[in-house]
């Protein structure tokens, strides 16, 4: 069975790329959100195998949604979207129950390879 994926990020640019590198890799996306608290409401009602989720956002930011998220459901499954340079914030998010990162720009390899080892 495919994993359903839910992708957030509040660039719209970056959530098609991260969704044509994943579809290409036979991962389902189930759902897009645009800010943390639109990416909780998500989670809530798709229930995704696996959530990708930038951490510097309006509204919500990914690591208070990330918190959130496992709150609702302590064995989800995030792996934060950082941009260089944001290594305080990583260190915060895995403190914070996200399983690993991934830096932007994506390498499309290394997605696939965070994902396949978070949830095959």
């Amino acid at each position: 069975m495919s994993k359903k994926i839910l992708i957030v990020d509040d660039a719209a640019f970056m959530r098609m790329m991260v969704k044509e590198i994943l579809t290409k890799n036979g991962y389902i996306i189930v759902g897009e959100a645009s800010d943390g608290a639109q990416a909780v409401e998500k989670y809530k009602e798709l229930k995704p195998d696996l959530v990708t989720m930038d951490i510097t956002m309006p509204e919500m930011d990914g690591i208070t949604a990330l918190k959130e998220i496992k709150k609702i459901d302590p064995s989800a499954t995030v792996i934060m979207c950082s941009a260089m340079g944001q290594q305080a914030m990583v260190i915060d998010a895995i403190q914070a129950g996200a399983k690993d990162f991934i830096v932007k720009p994506f390498q499309a390899d290394r997605v696939i390879e965070a994902i396949k080892k978070t949830i095959g």
